[in-house]
């Protein structure tokens, strides 16, 4: 029997919530219930109105028709104190702790007034270890935020919110960047935190956690509900086919083909990375898992150009490499997807045109240090039609754009160059399973082609279905190269941890 149906109170109704932008309707009259002790999941492609009908229901934005009620009572709208008032709280996907802060200050921050500031420590203190002993949140509230780890963190933001006595939970991707340890004492937390009595929303894209973890399933698509089901009456399948509005397969990628070494690092040593060894071999993905903020962006910028090597060998096609420079990697037929398409891969206020030629307008589209825009403008027009970006045209801002189509983009400039060497610096993060599924299409094209690919993914799941050779990396070290195959998710985890260094040493 369902939460609803064996009549449990009903915590939050959304009653036909509509928000337009302009000609854009981002949400389209959608109506939801949220059940005491319930976990609900919310689904939908990029673009589909999840974060949108979050900011409604947190006050950032105010619906154009419809209303909120929390537990029996309108929420006023456009009021982010209302919100947190009646009991709602939110972790982000990224984390909004300050870092020099220890735990306890963190959580108390704005709860107090600046006259008080000090005065409640002891209780304050008390509670806090009161609710991480209830709810299987182990973290030390003196600790400061900048020496815990991604799992840690995430607890932190979790007691925050139960600290200000949140009756309902919204967790925006809360895995995406744990170990599957972490993921699993998460779930651990939210089963405890459930049979309290605390509700929860839960934003994903990982529909094996979704079938696994929630009770009920509410699809978004352009806007609309298209699909609410109790999750022990549906699959992945139906699922996935809901949000994109076709059926899926998943796709089973068969193994490469290796060729020569394209590039080689030999007891390289640079910013975080301590005497790294690894061969990027064409028509091989290579797939580097680990938990954020280990070494991963500095082997991305090395193997960029943007790092170079303190000690060490670095060779491209066996060649050893004296001077190595973002310039001389596009030379030399490196592309790179990069980590953060907002901050490194794109320029907000450029038009798609302008950013469809970053990296080649210099080369390929300028002679006598004027720029052929007409080129530039047909050869853009060319990657919105070849990888399917779905916008108003080549004159459009890019931060316009979804995240997915923005990563199509992206994509198309860095395939178009056809790179004998690729990074794909977390490639999916926050896709849609149809942009997923497309992305790495492209990517085991590249391969087949020829391409050496390095997938630097905090997604096991991702590094596993797509990789022929897998290492870990872990406090910039790199674990020995892994076939497909070789080790389990849970095997892979605890390298991820850093107990398989230890354990090899």
């Amino acid at each position: 029997m369902s939460l609803a149906q064996s009549g449990a109170e009903i915590v939050l109704r959304l009653d036909q919530i509509t928000k337009r932008f302009g000609r854009l309707v981002a949400n389209d009259a959608i109506s939801l219930t949220l059940h005491r002790g319930e976990v609900l999941a919310l689904l939908g492609e990029n673009g589909a109105g999840k974060t949108t009908l979050m900011n409604i229901l947190f006050g950032h934005y105010l619906a154009d028709e419809g209303s909120v009620t929390a537990f029996g009572q309108p929420l006023p709208a456009g009021q982010p104190k209302a919100a947190l008032a009646a009991g709602i709280g939110m972790v982000h996907q990224h984390f909004t702790l300050a870092d020099q802060l220890t735990v306890l200050e963190n959580i108390t921050l704005g709860t107090e007034s600046l006259w008080s500031l000090g005065r409640g420590r002891a209780a304050a203190l008390a509670k806090v270890q009161g609710l991480s002993r209830d709810f299987g949140l182990a973290v030390d509230p003196l600790a400061r935020i900048a020496d815990l780890s991604v799992g840690e963190r995430q607890r932190v933001e979790i007691l925050k919110a139960l600290y200000r006595d949140a009756r309902i939970l919204i967790l925006d991707e809360p895995t995406a960047v744990l170990t599957p340890q972490e993921a699993e004492a998460l779930f651990q937390t939210l089963r405890l935190a459930t049979a309290r009595g605390l509700s929860v929303i839960f934003i994903s894209h990982k529909l094996h956690e979704v079938m696994g973890h929630s009770d009920t399933c509410v699809v978004l698509r352009h806007g609309r509900v298209v699909g609410q089901v109790a999750t022990r009456d549906t699959d992945r399948r139906a699922l996935a086919a809901l949000m994109v509005g076709a059926e899926m397969t998943e796709a089973t990628v068969a193994p490469g083909v290796p060729g020569p070494v394209r590039l080689s690092l030999t007891g390289v040593r640079a910013g975080p990375l301590r005497d790294l060894t690894l061969e990027l071999r064409a028509g091989t993905i290579t797939g580097l898992a680990g938990v954020s903020g280990n070494g991963q962006a500095a082997l991305a910028d090395l193997i960029g150009g943007a790092l170079g090597p303190e000690a060490g060998e670095m060779r491209v096609d066996g060649a050893p490499v004296s001077r190595w420079t973002p310039r001389a990697a596009l030379a030399a037929g490196v592309g790179r997807i990069p980590e953060d398409r907002h901050k490194t891969g794109t320029v907000a206020d450029f038009t798609l045109a302008e950013n469809a030629v970053l990296e080649t307008y210099a080369q390929r589209f300028s002679k006598l240090g004027f720029i052929d825009w007409a080129a530039v403008r047909s050869h853009a027009m060319g990657l919105i039609a070849g990888y399917d970006v779905r916008c108003p045209g080549p004159e459009a801002r890019i931060r316009l754009l979804s995240g997915g189509n923005m990563q199509k983009l992206i994509l198309g400039r860095v395939m178009e160059e056809t790179p004998g060497i690729l990074i794909a610096n977390q490639p999916v993060r926050g896709l849609d399973v149809g942009a997923i599924a497309y992305v790495h299409g492209r990517l085991v094209a590249a391969r087949d082609a020829g391409a050496a690919v390095l997938l630097i993914s905090e997604d096991l799941d991702e590094v596993m279905g797509l990789s022929d050779v897998i290492h870990v990396i872990s406090e910039g070290r790199l674990s020995p190269a892994f076939a497909r195959g070789a080790l389990s998710q849970g095997e892979l985890g605890l390298w991820m941890a850093g107990q398989g260094f230890e354990d090899a040493a």
